[in-house]
């Protein structure tokens, strides 16, 4: 598989809903640059569907995103006190979603959003449990920060996350272990908005479409005001291109997302 060298681009800059400063983006920026690079072995949607096991087939009714103009939505960070809005444009525009969530102050503060998201269809996954960056601790430090949101998200659903997105995108070798020992796989994007640094929905919406493409994975946050108001544009937008909105495991069907395997378009 290819070997990808040097930052993923995006920077979430603290959990809360409230909208980052040009200041801490700026800092944020300087520190992903002294910090150094990672490196991990990326899998495509593609190479997913390719490596699917023989014989397997897609469940009734599936988009084939082999064949179909497929692209993913996802949101980093919440819940919040945006995502019933956001959930209801989904609904109303008949679109699953995938949900990154945040364990501490997010799923814990709002469960019945976390199981109003899995019981309308989307895919409930983990963005750790406080947001560190996952680099920068020892597997033990790594191993809780993925457990914990693990954990509480399967206590209020039911189902244990086998999806995760690394803070800032960054992983290495032992980040893959550990999420390999816990049955995580890795979903980076190839779509994101920046909209931690903005609050201009038009803004926000013109990002995404200006990077969208087939087999695509959107990065936004239902965290900040600017970015939920943008997603009815995007939705409508990509539609009118011919794009079909699946989560990431109808992405890379029928192929299944391998546990500490790096995924990104």
């Amino acid at each position: 598989m290819p070997r990808e060298r040097g930052f993923v681009v995006s920077r979430h800059l603290g959990a809360s809903g409230k909208r980052a400063s040009t200041a801490v983006v700026a800092v944020a920026s300087l520190a992903l640059m002294l910090g150094g690079c990672t490196s991990y072995d990326r899998y495509t949607p593609a190479d997913a569907r390719k490596d699917a096991t023989k014989g397997a087939a897609l469940a009734p009714g599936a988009v084939d995103c082999a064949k179909a103009r497929c692209i993913a939505l996802t949101f980093d960070a919440g819940p919040s006190e945006h995502t019933p809005q956001l959930l209801d444009i989904l609904k109303k525009e008949k679109v699953h979603a995938t949900f990154f969530l945040l364990g501490r102050d997010h799923v814990v503060k709002y469960p019945d959003l976390v199981r109003r998201i899995a019981d309308e269809g989307h895919e409930v996954a983990s963005h750790t449990w406080s947001h560190k960056i996952l680099t920068e601790l020892d597997a033990d430090g790594v191993r809780e920060e993925l457990t914990r949101t693990q954990e509480a998200v399967e206590k209020i659903t039911g189902h244990r996350p086998t999806l995760m997105r690394p803070p800032q995108g960054r992983t290495d070798d032992q980040v893959s272990e550990v999420s390999r020992e816990l049955g995580l796989a890795q979903i980076m994007w190839s779509a994101t908005a920046k909209d931690y640094a903005t609050t201009d929905s038009a803004l926000i919406e013109k990002r995404i479409l200006d990077q969208a493409d087939r087999d695509g994975i959107i990065l936004l946050h239902d965290i900040y005001d600017g970015t939920v108001p943008a997603v009815p544009g995007i939705i409508g937008k990509l539609k009118e291109r011919g794009y079909t909105f699946v989560t990431v495991p109808e992405l890379l069907a029928p192929g299944t997302a391998g546990p500490g395997k790096v995924y990104k378009p």
